[in-house]
């Protein structure tokens, strides 16, 4: 389990937990309760469903703030970088394996693709970028959880906007007649159509970043940096399934384990 005491990181993901608590309350409370929703199926139906998106979403957003992005174990013995005269001979220090780079920051190796945070302190591998919605930085071994997330976001805030216009459009003989209950129905209804349109089009835009990464095969540091992907070219599929997992493509939306086939542990190593 990763946790970072980051005090920019914990204050997003508090604010990203008040909206959704937010939207979840309006929904219920003022779209299905308050409306001709609370007395059929179709209402109840409604509120399974939006709280089903609430809880994947939830469920995808602790994955990314606590699983490891795929953090580089530091060496039992780093490179002293600080004098000259006591660094070693370089032809003695060869990196545990072929392409792998050093860390002038770490003191240490790290593999082809890692790169390092200055938020997180360490090397990540196949470092995407740091997220402070999740307090963790994008890579590896979470990047599946964080595009999970930004998709159960979309879907909410998509959801809540249509259940906010079905609920207006269709009429409500039933519905209270109390000023001051319409006043607030319609107040709650406003600010949930704003935040949801505000985060919808955040994520869509975060999400179409992540998706162009992924098919491109170069994280948004690699583009940045200006290197290039030089691997061979491979299908789309191919690049989704490194990310997500090898199992069926409907598997990818649950937040479960899945480690992309064909990546070892990295051990600790000496140098």
């Amino acid at each position: 389990m990763v946790f970072r005491a980051d005090p920019c990181g914990i204050t997003c993901i508090l604010m990203t937990y008040a909206c959704v608590l937010y939207a979840d309350y309006v929904v219920v409370r003022w779209i299905i309760l308050a409306t001709q929703m609370h007395n059929s199926l179709w209402g109840a139906l409604n509120a399974l469903l939006f709280n089903t998106v609430v809880f994947l979403l939830a469920l995808a957003h602790y994955r990314a703030v606590t699983a490891d992005p795929g953090i580089v174990p530091l060496p039992h013995h780093r490179i002293d970088f600080s004098d000259a005269h006591a660094r070693p001979d370089p032809d003695d220090l060869a990196p545990p394996e072929v392409d792998w780079t050093i860390c002038t920051r770490c003191e240490m190796y790290r593999p082809p693709r890692a790169h390092h945070c200055r938020i997180c302190q360490r090397c990540i591998r196949k470092m995407d970028h740091h997220c402070p919605w999740i307090n963790n930085c994008v890579g590896e071994f979470n990047q599946k959880y964080f595009i999970q997330f930004l998709f159960y976001t979309g879907v909410l805030a998509a959801y809540a906007v249509i259940l906010v216009a079905l609920s207006w459009y269709t009429p409500c003989p039933e519905c209270p007649k109390d000023i001051h209950i319409k006043q607030t129905r319609i107040l709650h209804s406003v600010i949930l159509c704003l935040e949801s349109a505000l985060f919808g089009m955040f994520v869509v835009a975060i999400g179409c970043d992540q998706f162009e990464a992924i098919f491109s095969d170069e994280t948004l540091v690699e583009q940045a940096k200006r290197q290039g992907p030089y691997r061979p070219r491979k299908p789309k599929m191919a690049l989704l399934a490194e990310v997500c997992g090898r199992g069926h493509p409907l598997t990818w939306l649950l937040p479960c384990q899945s480690v992309p086939r064909g990546i070892e542990p990295i051990h600790h190593y000496s140098v």
